[in-house]
């Protein structure tokens, strides 16, 4: 009862909080400045874009951060939640993700995510970065920065996926389905939320860093096929436990870090925008990794390595399209949020549904997602992000969210799908029962941890 009472405690510390920086946000907004002209000027004409050196050492250094959340952190934070026998084939899914991504982000992603096409999709304009030169400016920093940070983002989406799946893909398979997801299905949904002419952004959908285009997308993903691909043998039967939590707390680790680059970076400046993003961020993560150390500790008797490390990464997940929208007082009320439900949904409705998501993707990172991107429509700070939440009486941005979110899974869920179906076809997605058994690191890698 204590415990549940500190969890309510913080909550509504969290909710009073929200509305005091909000107000303040206002006033310094609206407050005119001592030396503003009695009359605007007329407009001039809008000088070229031109390169801010600040902004774009923030955006070189956000970029290594996020690309640093990959390899070496979610290739450890994985790494250390699967059994000894598949610890190199997990590692090695990351990194091999991470250089198939960005040849097809180089090639065709971001044509098709980021230039004007369809309400859909991109165009081909810029396939092979076709035009893209040395002079060439996105915002106020270089076009090849602003390439390379999305890149980092369509890197660690489909690495997200390897873990719903971890122990019983071919690697062929998984090559492939990564070249095809790559190609077909991230960079629409980019497009709809982030690129020019997409509908979801038109249609007025907030998701400041990816809770979308990135979460909700690959969680929704891995729940396919881990429902595609079937159970473990022995799931549910033999221990299954990570066999060294130490890597795993260190990629969790890594990826607290890298998560600045991911949500303070998408502000493409380094201003205040940034810094409140960067906030939120940080607060968010620590009350998740509370809220699932808490109620863990309430409902098991004993709070858990796996579990605080498991939290935080809900935490970073929810906050992901909120960042920079919500104040610290709502990061903190989503982060808390997100820890409980998160917790919530990688046991309690696991075990209901009885599918088998190896390490918990789905609960994590589409379930994080769909918190997060709902309560963005609450907490939003018209004073921060240009766009009221519900808590300033714009509850229709809830119903905008949830509509984001219901597009994104029907897309991702049915394009997953027939993908999976296609790589099954062509190359079979399973390893057979020997190499499931003896582990694939030593059947499909020739190696082994010793």
């Amino acid at each position: 009862m204590k415990l549940a009472l500190v969890l309510g405690v913080l909550l509504c510390g969290a909710l009073v909080m929200q509305h005091g920086i909000a107000d303040a946000v206002a006033q310094e907004v609206t407050a005119p400045a001592a030396d503003a002209p009695a009359a605007a000027a007329p407009a001039a004409e809008a000088p070229p874009p031109t390169i801010d050196s600040g902004n774009t050492a923030w955006m070189l250094t956000s970029t290594a951060l996020v690309l640093f959340m990959t390899i070496p952190g979610l290739a450890l934070f994985y790494g250390g939640m699967v059994r000894k026998k598949n610890v190199l084939a997990m590692l090695m899914q990351s990194f091999a993700i991470c250089a198939l991504a960005s040849v097809i982000w180089m090639v065709v992603g971001y044509s098709l995510a980021f230039t004007e096409g369809s309400a859909f999709i991109g165009g081909f304009d810029k396939l092979f970065l076709s035009g893209v030169t040395l002079d060439s400016v996105s915002g106020s920093i270089p076009e090849t920065v602003f390439i390379t940070f999305q890149m980092t983002f369509a890197i660690i989406t489909p690495a997200l996926i390897t873990g719903a799946f971890a122990d019983r893909m071919k690697f062929s398979a998984l090559v492939l389905f990564t070249i095809l997801w790559a190609t077909l299905i991230y960079p629409a949904v980019c497009h709809w939320v982030w690129g020019p002419g997409g509908f979801l952004l038109g249609d007025g959908v907030l998701d400041y860093a990816g809770g979308t285009v990135v979460h909700i997308n690959a969680g929704i993903a891995g729940l396919v096929a881990a429902i595609v691909l079937g159970k473990r043998l022995g799931y549910g039967r033999e221990q299954m436990a990570p066999h060294n939590l130490t890597l795993s707390l260190i990629g969790a680790s890594m990826l607290w870090v890298g998560w600045f680059g991911f949500n303070a970076g998408s502000a493409a400046a380094a201003d205040a925008r940034a810094g409140m993003a960067m906030l939120a961020t940080q607060v968010a993560t620590a009350g998740a990794a509370l809220g699932w150390m808490f109620i863990e500790w309430i409902l098991k008797g004993k709070p858990s390595v796996l579990g605080i490390i498991s939290g935080a990464v809900a935490g970073l997940v929810a906050v992901t399209p909120a960042a920079g929208f919500v104040g610290p007082g709502g990061g903190l009320a989503i982060g808390i949020a997100s820890g409980i439900i998160c917790f919530w949904a990688s046991t309690s409705l696991k075990h209901m549904l009885g599918y088998d998501d190896s390490l918990d993707v789905f609960g994590v990172h589409a379930v994080g997602g769909i918190v997060g991107a709902i309560l963005t429509g609450v907490f939003a700070v018209e004073a921060i992000g240009g766009v009221a939440g519900a808590l300033e009486g714009n509850a229709g941005q809830v119903v905008t969210q949830i509509y984001g979110i219901l597009a994104t899974i029907v897309f991702s869920a049915v394009g997953t799908f027939i993908l999976l179906k296609i790589v099954d076809v062509i190359v079979g997605l399973r390893v057979d029962e020997e190499s499931e058994r003896e582990g694939l690191d030593i059947r499909l890698h020739g190696e082994t941890v010793q």
